[in-house]
């Protein structure tokens, strides 16, 4: 038996129970009056396991088959059966139902409206054994995603072609806060979705290095045709191992927070950082350890839980802090002076 035959044979032990189910609607339909053994053999599995097959088939996609004694095999009584492209359940549409919930916080993106016909082809298929019906659903379940941004869809179609096809692209980019646009091209190595926000990790040939860019920040994005490899020492686990949130750097922070009682059992919740370490205090707070490469968005974080946290290591991180809440308290005392003023 050549190498390529053995091949075939083995990959077919790995093929899910749907290609079977195929494979016997096909020898059915076929008129060659299958049975468990030859479709065993076919298959490389147990006769068992095509018999739970052709009882599934019958019983649940309420195929119209039966077994013909004289020519030792099966066929359809009747030729009007279809099999259903996708075999679902009570349990697989409500999945389905709640991955659709859950996508829906993509809606600003373009790919959004192809999940969303995705959805309904899979539900106009669904068998008549399926009982949920989606509608009734609708009002009972919701999620509350992270404010997110706009997304042009030919910046994002441009990107994501670029990304399958190891294509660089050129691009016009915006930085927060400055409304100078700079002209780069960048090669997509990664695409990855944060709080709400499209970014594309990417090897910037102006800068030399691999930047993230917010595909709501490029304006434009055009293909050069021209291909490249990825650069073998990226990995992008292991380039982003210690982030925290989306940012990361080849430096290594060592951080570690106080938290008081009132905040403690919140943190103590969640898995916010990988390796993460949580030390109860005598007085019910806590400090939380943890290593980050970067410490624009562990500050940020950190501000927003207030007087509730401190900052005990490293001290250019608190000094940081102490900067933000510094500016924080201008703001609200040039505003108290202005509105006593204005009395």
């Amino acid at each position: 038996m050549s190498d390529q035959k053995k091949s075939d044979k083995k990959m077919k032990k790995f093929k899910p129970q749907h290609s079977r189910l195929l494979f016997i609607d096909k020898k059915i339909r076929e008129g060659t009056y299958p049975n468990c053994a030859s479709l065993a053999a076919e298959w490389e599995v147990s006769a068992k396991t095509i018999q739970r097959d052709l009882d599934y088939m019958r019983d649940s996609l309420d195929a119209p088959m039966e077994y013909d004694a004289k020519n030792r095999g099966y066929y359809y009584t009747t030729e009007n059966f279809q099999l259903p492209a996708i075999p679902l359940n009570d349990s697989d549409l409500f999945a389905l139902f709640i991955a659709e919930k859950v996508l829906k916080q993509y809606e600003s993106t373009p790919i959004y409206p192809r999940l969303k016909s995705f959805f309904a082809k899979v539900q106009d298929s669904l068998p008549d054994k399926v009982t949920i019906d989606p509608a009734q659903l609708e009002d009972r379940f919701s999620f509350f995603s992270n404010p997110h941004t706009m997304v042009s869809s030919s910046v994002w179609d441009t990107v994501f072609a670029a990304l399958r096809k190891n294509e660089s692209i050129r691009i016009s980019h915006g930085k927060p806060g400055s409304d100078q646009l700079i002209e780069r091209t960048i090669e997509p190595y990664h695409i990855v979705n944060y709080q709400g926000e499209w970014y594309v990790i990417a090897f910037c040939r102006l800068r030399q290095a691999v930047r993230t860019f917010a595909l709501s920040r490029i304006t434009k994005a055009e293909a050069t045709g021209i291909f490249f490899r990825i650069a073998d020492d990226f990995n992008f686990q292991e380039t982003t191992r210690d982030r925290f949130g989306v940012q990361w750097s080849n430096e290594t922070f060592e951080i570690r927070i106080l938290f008081n009682r009132q905040a403690a059992s919140y943190i103590e919740e969640r898995l916010w950082q990988e390796g993460q370490e949580i030390h109860r205090q005598e007085d019910g707070g806590i400090i939380m350890s943890f290593t980050a490469s970067h410490l624009l968005e562990v500050k940020r974080w950190v501000l927003s839980w207030g007087g509730a946290a401190r900052v005990l290591c490293p001290a250019v991180l608190a000094e940081e802090i102490k900067v933000e809440l510094a500016k924080s308290l201008q703001n609200y005392e040039a505003g108290n002076r202005k509105g006593s003023h204005n009395q």
